[in-house]
Parts: structure tokens; sequence; C-alpha cells
């Protein structure tokens, strides 16, 4: 691989991440507060490469040196962003991990109101567990997430969290009883809408605790925008 090779290799994957961070591709590997940080290296990778041309035209000829091969694996991260970027983490890795969940410092007040009341599942199994439900009883819920199914065909209803990006990725789980549709197929997002219910159980890998919902409507809706939760670490 020669400069000039080096530098294109360079431009593609800096006009790659800042695509991602333009558009919402970036929130399959990172939280949504770094874009700010992909633009950026995006905008840096393009200079150096453009800042390589001008050196090299500017260079004596006969005077380069041969770089070791080993620099196409610069252009991995490249086809990985263009040609294959995979979705966000699911069910497979959600029913293989063990829940996040969290003790959080405090509660918020929730809104007071007639009509149901929308609550990220992260808060919502924060608040059954760690408030007992206190602050949910009585009170029309909806919460959104991806279906995972247990061995034994337990349901859950999970968000993946983040501390950084996808690598670092953890589910918070939370159990469905009630009516629930007869066929539930993973990976497949739903809208719940239920109230709290004391029941609960421990993830068989770290013994985290579930909390559980009681459904009373379950519909199908599209992947969230941002189909990660960080309401637990926010």
């Amino acid at each position: 691989m020669n400069r000039q090779a080096q530098a294109a290799v360079l431009f593609l994957l800096g006009a790659s991440l800042l695509h991602a961070g333009v558009t919402d591709l970036y929130l399959r590997y990172v939280k949504a507060g770094l874009r700010p940080m992909v633009l950026l290296a995006g905008a840096v990778l393009i200079a150096a490469a453009l800042a390589t041309v001008w050196y090299e035209r500017r260079r004596p000829d006969g005077h380069g040196h041969p770089e070791p091969h080993i620099s196409w694996l610069l252009a991995l991260p490249v086809l990985a962003l263009i040609l294959v970027a995979p979705p966000a983490l699911g069910s497979y890795s959600a029913v293989r991990t063990g829940t996040a969940l969290q003790q959080p410092y405090g509660f918020t007040k929730l809104p007071q109101g007639d009509g149901p009341l929308r609550l990220a599942l992260a808060d919502y199994a924060g608040r059954a567990v760690y408030d007992k439900g206190r602050s949910l009883g009585g009170r029309q819920l909806k919460i959104t997430g991806f279906v995972a199914l247990d061995r034994d065909g337990t349901p859950y209803l999970v968000r993946m969290t983040l501390n950084c990006c996808a690598a670092d990725a953890q589910p918070v789980k939370v159990g469905l009883v009630g009516h629930i549709p007869p066929v539930l197929q993973p990976d497949t997002w739903l809208e719940v809408t239920g109230t709290y219910t004391a029941r609960r159980t421990h993830d068989r890998i770290n013994d985290g605790p579930i909390p559980f919902i009681e459904v009373s409507e379950a519909r199908p809706v599209a992947q969230p925008r941002d189909p990660y939760d960080e309401t637990w670490n926010s």
C-alpha cells in the first residue's frame, strides 16, 4: 500500500464516520451523546487524508518507501460500515447475558394524569424492584422493548443499555404476564400497556432481579430511532 492508497482509505473511513454521525446509523454502535465525537473523528480522518495527499505531491519523486501490506487492514472498518452494518443487539444477546438492572440513587416524581403513563423500560424495572412499585400503583403504564424468550419459553420485554458503546451493551428485562399475544417472535418490538405487579423472578445467569408487568394490551411497533435505553445511567 502506498501513501496515496492510505489517503484514499482514510478518506473513505472518515466519510463513513461522517455519514454515520449525520444519519442515525451511529446509534447502532455508540450512545446518542457521542455523536459529536463520531463527527469529529470523521473530520480528523478526512483532514489526515487530504494532508497526506498534499505532502505526497510536494515530496520529490523517488524517495518513497513501500508500506507494509498489513496496512490494507485499515479498509476493513470501511467495508463494515458500508456493506455489513449490523443491526442493534437483540434477543440472542439478551438471553445469554444477565440483567443489568441497578439500583438508582433516587426516583423523580412521575407526572399526574388520567391516561397511560409512558415510561422507559429500565425506569419501570427500577421502580418495580427498588421502589416496590410505590410510584406505579394504580397507574396505567406504557413501555416499549423487544421480545426475548427464555429457555423455558418465558417471554420478556427487553431493552439493551449502554455505558458507552454496543460492545458493553447489557439487557434490562421485564417479564410479561396477563393478556399477552399467543405467539411471540423473538426480536419483535412491542408497545405494552399494563399495570405494576409485585411478581418478580431472578435471572438464571447472574441472579439479578427481573420484575413483571401485568399486560392489558400489546401491539407490535417499529424499532425506535435509538434502540438502546440510556435512562439507567443518565
